[in-house]
């Protein structure tokens, strides 16, 4: 079985910007709008509240055709059969997630600022990494900060594609998937937009 191709905006939701309430309509607001990938992201020890945002969220992704990735959570993806996970440094291996998830699971890995970290995590056999931030990012101001020359350097090296991420917006993302990202993936600007769909409509063009 073929891995889908990793390419577009990849919305990320978060529970400051995403109310109990609105958040499977924000959600669907952000496929609709052309969203490829939609991480689930949900730092809570409200483990009901998780389960089920994530099991609807599968099915909004299944009839969309996007793909839901969970952040840093194994045992959810299994749960709702999710198509992969997001990992950080200090989550659990790629080895072991791969014998968790199985070969078409799709791994995604953080690597910050440093190429050394995506060159190690495609040895590994991760699907995508991600390199962040490129911008002042206000969900997380004290991010490493990733550069243009960064991503231009590891577009040779690397053979997997490449999420870029971090204070990511409308007016921004071009800048970076002129220079090679395969994905942008945006918090803030999207899931505060006034009209999300329109945002996010926005951005996927720009991939066009």
């Amino acid at each position: 079985m073929n891995k889908p191709l990793l390419r577009g905006l990849y919305a990320i939701t978060d529970e400051r910007l995403m109310t109990e309430s609105d958040f499977l309509s924000k959600a669907e607001q952000a496929l609709l709008g052309g969203a490829r990938l939609i991480q689930y992201r949900d730092k809570s020890t409200d483990t009901e509240k998780r389960l089920h945002q994530a099991a609807v969220l599968k099915q909004l992704c299944e009839q969309n055709s996007s793909l839901l990735i969970i952040n840093d959570d194994i045992k959810l993806a299994l749960t709702v059969q999710a198509h992969g996970v997001h990992l950080g440094k200090d989550d659990t291996s790629i080895d072991h997630a791969r014998q968790q998830l199985g070969e078409n699971s799709i791994i995604g890995i953080s690597c910050y600022n440093q190429l050394d970290l995506a060159l190690e995590a495609e040895k590994a056999g991760a699907d995508y990494v991600a390199f962040g931030a490129f911008f002042p990012s206000p969900t997380k101001p004290d991010a490493h900060t990733a550069s243009l020359e960064l991503l231009k350097s590891a577009k040779q090296p690397l053979q997997l594609p490449i999420c870029c991420i971090g204070g990511i917006t409308v007016d921004n993302a071009d800048t970076l998937i002129d220079q090679g990202a395969d994905m942008t993936a945006i918090i803030t600007d999207l899931f505060s937009s006034n009209d999300i769909q329109t945002t996010a409509s926005h951005i996927t063009r720009l991939f066009s």
